[in-house]
């Protein structure tokens, strides 16, 4: 079966309240028309198109950098013409799949679904029950259950609108019937818009075979129309995603404070504290511990680390029972050797930190390669740009290097040195010895403390 999806994605989203295309607005990390995106691409399709039109200075340039088609729809008619628009896509597929890109919650499975539960020649219709249906078109069947139509809510009469099961907009039509079924749509409506929902009607006519999956998920099938339903579904994205992880061996203090932007790929025996933000890709290893206030963007934490409070680790590796934290920076290309520590309030970037390494209070190693079993004293930096470029710096093994140290890049620190406090360094410190930089102590005699 060829199969062709069109998301519709055309409309003001006035009630948005925003400059801002009402697809583009973010659930999760990412806008709600990427959720969609996401989930049509994983069907497999031999078409894709997006169907655009408000906003589309910004929806468009967004699509086409993935290389996914659009179609324009400069006047919003409907939602059959709107997939009119896109007839060039699906000319050549035997179905076609209509989503909507501010419906972000539907999932593969229900999708997947529909599209079995007939014949190609079939039209398939998603529902779902609402205990409180008022603004849906609503399902009329007949006494054996057979779908007559979709009465829009507008259109609807008192009797009608009693009824519970309602149209969730999502479709797979037969293609080339489409293509004809389209051009007899009218717009003799409350609305005066072409409705892709009459071609229910239109198939009863002709006889054409109308299957209907149920959604038991209400919450899979929402659209977004405005923020406060754009929150309802982030917090019910956040919970299903922390009872999924839940259910595969983590723990959450509590699970409706943590933030998923992201996939992650969690081992067992994992602890999260609260307000606690993944973002991008993470995969965190079994027994690792993160504490309150943390954010975790497209890292590795590695088994048996822990991550305390209010840490930020983007793009770096964290190895076997690390410590990081409390406010802790590791920033990206940083990678930590089993055993290393990263203390509080230490930025680490695009740098190597040993196995059993130590910075443990008020550094900055940048663009460095440190070797095992190093202790970085207290307010100790790696002075990484002259203004021009970046350097890099090189610490060998069971390297001390003492408080208020500079080490001026490019600059390397041999095996076993030791660097005295308070030194700038700027050239090799030799292996086994002391290196230190020389300062007068001066005393003033009969100084005398200003006064207020």
């Amino acid at each position: 079966m060829s199969l062709s999806i069109i998301i519709l994605a055309a409309g003001k989203g006035t009630r948005m309240k925003s400059a801002k295309a009402k697809v583009m607005h973010h659930l999760a990390g990412k806008p709600l028309l990427q959720h969609v995106v996401d989930t049509a691409i994983q069907l497999k399709p031999s078409q894709l198109a997006v169907v655009c039109g408000n906003g589309s200075d910004q929806v468009v340039p967004y699509l086409e950098a993935q290389g996914i088609s659009t179609v324009m729809q400069i006047e919003q008619k409907g939602t059959g013409h709107a997939v009119e628009q896109a007839k060039d896509f699906f000319l050549t597929s035997e179905q076609v799949l209509v989503l909507y890109g501010d419906v972000p919650m539907i999932t593969v499975d229900t999708l997947q679904a529909l599209i079995e539960s007939g014949g190609n020649t079939s039209l398939k219709v998603l529902t779902t029950e609402l205990p409180e249906p008022t603004g849906y078109g609503r399902i009329v069947r007949d006494f054996e259950g057979n779908m007559l139509c979709i009465t829009e809510e507008k259109d609807a009469d008192d009797e009608t609108r009693l009824i519970n099961e309602v149209n969730t907009g999502i479709m797979c039509i037969p293609a080339q019937w489409l293509s004809q079924a389209l051009a007899n749509l009218d717009n003799n409506n409350a609305q005066g818009e072409y409705y892709l929902t009459d071609l229910i009607a239109q198939a009863v006519e002709q006889g054409i075979e109308i299957n209907s999956v149920i959604c038991d998920d209400e919450m899979e099938v929402a659209g977004v129309n405005n923020r406060v339903q754009l929150a309802e579904l982030e917090s019910y994205y956040q919970q299903k995603r922390a009872t999924e992880l839940m259910m595969s061996g983590v723990t959450f203090r509590d699970p409706a404070r943590v933030d998923i932007r992201g996939n992650i790929t969690a081992g067992q025996d994992i602890t999260i504290d609260i307000n606690v933000i993944f973002e991008g890709n993470n995969t965190i290893a079994d027994n690792v511990e993160i504490g309150a206030n943390c954010i975790i963007i497209n890292s590795t934490i590695a088994e048996g680390a822990q991550i305390l409070p209010n840490s930020i680790i983007e793009n770096a590796e964290v190895g076997v029972d690390c410590a990081v934290g409390p406010f802790a920076r590791l920033r990206p290309d940083t990678k930590l050797a089993a055993k290393a520590k990263v203390g509080n309030f230490v930025e680490i970037k695009n740098a190597n930190i040993g196995l059993g390494s130590k910075v443990n209070h008020l550094s900055y190693i940048g663009d460095t390669d440190m070797g095992a079993d190093v202790n970085i004293g207290a307010g100790t930096i790696t002075c990484n740009y002259d203004g021009a470029n970046k350097h890099r710096t090189v610490i060998g093994d069971r390297v001390f290097v003492g408080s208020d140290t500079q080490l001026v890049a490019p600059v390397t620190v041999e095996d076993g040195a030791t660097i005295g406090a308070g030194s700038t360094i700027r050239k090799t410190a030799p292996a086994d010895a002391l290196t230190l930089t020389k300062s007068e102590v001066k005393t003033v005699k009969g100084w005398k403390r200003p006064k207020k």
